[in-house]
């Protein structure tokens, strides 16, 4: 038996981890252009960057911790979809736990990385070799740590994730067959934006609208659990 107070503090943080989560983001489209800006050179994003000054660091803290949040997010809600005929719930879990994980390595980079990288870009005695290295090392890094582990294996252990818990629903009083189907539609949404570096058409946009949708989807979960009086 899950006593009360998990199954309370388990529906809010479903409901305030994505709410917190597209907060910040819509924040950082509206004052930082991202994640447009992303295309854009080296130079042009760390001058945008300083201009953002201290609350632009505060608002990529936000996204960090609410990366974070999906960690005990996936682990809290794993009593409430397990059962004996689920044993792939083990591996769900894992893989919300290691989608957490790398959109947290993801966007570290903004708060700690780039403000030095900034800092020393844009300081009038910085040299143009200088410069050039720091260039190097800011696209490097948005490749690898930005697109490579936080994009790319985000969209892969998010997507899985969902899939996986998307499977028992049909079988939970709590959900209901109508979310582990929508859960299953948006996760193949989300997972096509694995495909974007390979310059597939399309999938960089649905996959924008399929986060934001599942991000509801979260919400509905967590409304569901907080509402229900099967346990």
């Amino acid at each position: 038996m899950i006593n009360k107070s998990h199954r309370i503090f388990t529906g809010i943080l479903l409901i305030g981890t994505p709410i917190l989560f597209m907060t910040a983001f819509t924040t950082l489209q509206i004052n930082f252009e991202y994640p447009d800006i992303l295309r854009q050179p080296a130079a042009t994003v760390m001058g945008k960057f300083a201009a953002g000054g201290s609350g632009l660091i505060v608002n990529w803290y936000l996204m960090v911790f609410s990366s974070i949040l999906f960690i005990p997010i996936s682990v809290m809600l794993h009593p409430y979809l397990a059962r004996e005929n689920t044993p792939y719930m083990t591996t769900a879990t894992t893989l919300g736990v290691a989608a957490g994980i790398v959109q947290m390595l993801g966007f570290i980079r903004w708060p700690f990385l780039v403000p030095t990288l900034a800092s020393t870009y844009l300081d009038p005695s910085t040299s143009e070799a200088t410069r050039a290295a720091i260039e190097v090392i800011f696209t490097a890094f948005n490749q690898y740590a930005g697109i490579g582990i936080g994009e790319h294996l985000g969209y892969l252990f998010t997507a899985s994730w969902t899939i996986l818990i998307a499977l028992v629903m049909p079988k939970s009083k709590i959900f209901g067959a109508w979310l582990g189907w929508m859960g299953g539609v948006l996760a193949i949404g989300i997972l096509l934006g694995v495909l974007e570096p390979a310059g597939v058409p399309l999938v960089g946009l649905i996959n924008a609208i399929a986060y934001s949708l599942w991000a509801a989807w979260i919400v509905i979960l967590g409304v569901r659990l907080l509402s229900t009086k099967e346990m």
